[in-house]
C-alpha cells in the first residue's frame, strides 16, 4: 500500500509562523507536523507515498527526502482548490491500495488493522456534538449510506476524522474526475467526502473503522492542544542541572537550559536557549532565546528572542520583543 498526503496549504491560521515556514513542518512535542505522521507511516510498513505540495514546497521536499526513506513524489497543486482537488492532481499516483492522511492532523488508531480491510474506508470518532464535524450515515450492514457536512440533525455520532483507505483506486479515481469535470465545488472549493459519496452512489463499499484520537494542528490553541496531549506519552528529558524540569516536557539535546523552570507541556527544540524564564504549555521552536520572562500558552517562532516579564505570545520566526 502506498499514501497521498496533501501538504500545499499555506497555513493562514497560523501567521506569523507560516510567513516562512510550512504549516507541517510546525514543531508539536519535540518534532515537525509531518514527522509524527512519517514516522507512523514507516512503521506501519508503507514504502511509497505522493505530496501534494504548493506553499514552500521547496522546504516539504527537502525535509522529506534528507529525513526519510520512502519513495516519494512530489505533484504541485497550483491552485487551493480545496482537498478533492489536492488528491484529483495526485491521481495518476492512484495504481492501487492506498491510504490517504492530510499532513495537518496527527492521527492515532490501528491503521495497521485500517489497511486491511476487504474494502475502503474512512475514519471514524464518535463525538458528543456532531454537527460541527462532517459525519458519516451508516445503512443497516455498517457501510455508509451516505456523509454529511456539519448537518443540523445529525444522523449518527460519528465524526470524519480524515484518514481514508482506499482499496480499489479505479472506482474512486472515477469519482474524482466526476468532481471535477462536473465542477461540483462548494464555497469555492472540491471537497474529498463529494467525491467519496459519489463512489458509494455507484455502488462502491465504503465502511469505517475507528480512530482514537486525532490532532489538528492548524490555528495556534490547536496546536498547543496537540503538544499537551502528545506530551503525554513522551519520555522524561534529561536531567537540567541549575533548572528544574515539571513532566511532562520535551527538551532537545542541543538546547541550553540555565536557572530556569519548564513545564508541565513545554516544547523546547534544538538549539534554544532559555535563562532565568518560567515556561509552561508552549513551544519554543529552534534557535529562540527566551530570557527572564514567564510564558504560557505561547509559541516563539525559529530563532526569535523574548526578554522581559510574564506574557502570552505568539511570536514569528526571526522576530525580536522585549517585555518591559
Amino acid at each position: 500500500m502506498n499514501a497521498i498526503i496533501p501538504v500545499a496549504g499555506q497555513g493562514k491560521r497560523l501567521r506569523p509562523h507560516t510567513h516562512t515556514h510550512p504549516k507541517v513542518l510546525m514543531n508539536v512535542a519535540g518534532k515537525p507536523i509531518l514527522a509524527h505522521i512519517l514516522d507512523d507511516l514507516r512503521d506501519l510498513g508503507i514504502d511509497e507515498i505522493t505530496f501534494v505540495v504548493g506553499y514552500l514546497a521547496e522546504k516539504v521536499e527537502e525535509f522529506v527526502r534528507e529525513r526519510y526513506p520512502f519513495r516519494a513524489h512530489f505533484v504541485y497543486q497550483e491552485e487551493p482548490l480545496g482537498n478533492g482537488h489536492a488528491i484529483y492532481v495526485a491521481r495518476e499516483h492512484l495504481t492501487g491500495p492506498t491510504l490517504i492522511l492530510f499532513g495537518d492532523t496527527i492521527v492515532q488508531g490501528d491503521l495497521r488493522t485500517a489497511v486491511r480491510l476487504p474494502h475502503s474506508g474512512i475514519g471514524v470518532h464518535p463525538v458528543s456534538d456532531p454537527r460541527a464535524f462532517g459525519v458519516v450515515e451508516l445503512d443497516g450492514d455498517g457501510f455508509v449510506r451516505r456523509l454529511w457536512e456539519k448537518p443540523s440533525v445529525p444522523p449518527s455520532d460519528l465524526a470524519v476524522v480524515g484518514v481514508y483507505v482506499i482499496q480499489r483506486p479505479a472506482p474512486f479515481r472515477a469519482a474524482l474526475e466526476r468532481l471535477i469535470d462536473e465542477q461540483r465545488m462548494v464555497n469555492g472549493e472540491y471537497w474529498l467526502a463529494d467525491a467519496l459519496q459519489l463512489m458509494v452512489e455507484q455502488g462502491e463499499p465504503l465502511g469505517t473503522f475507528p480512530v482514537d484520537h486525532w490532532y489538528d494542528c492548524g490555528t495556534p490553541e490547536s496546536l498547543l492542544r496537540a503538544n499537551h496531549a502528545l506530551l503525554e506519552h513522551a519520555l522524561p528529558p534529561a536531567h537540567l542541572a541549575g533548572s528544574i524540569v515539571i513532566p511532562p516536557a520535551f527538551v532537545a539535546d542541543s538546547a541550553v537550559v540555565e536557572g530556569s523552570v519548564i513545564g508541565p507541556y513545554v516544547t523546547i527544540a534544538e538549539g534554544a536557549r532559555v535563562t532565568n524564564a518560567v515556561i509552561r504549555e508552549s513551544i519554543v521552536n529552534a534557535g529562540a532565546r527566551v530570557e527572564s520572562v514567564l510564558l504560557e500558552h505561547s509559541i516563539i517562532g525559529e530563532n526569535a528572542a523574548v526578554t522581559g516579564r510574564r506574557a502570552r505570545i505568539n511570536l514569528g520566526d526571526s522576530s525580536e520583543v522585549e517585555l518591559a
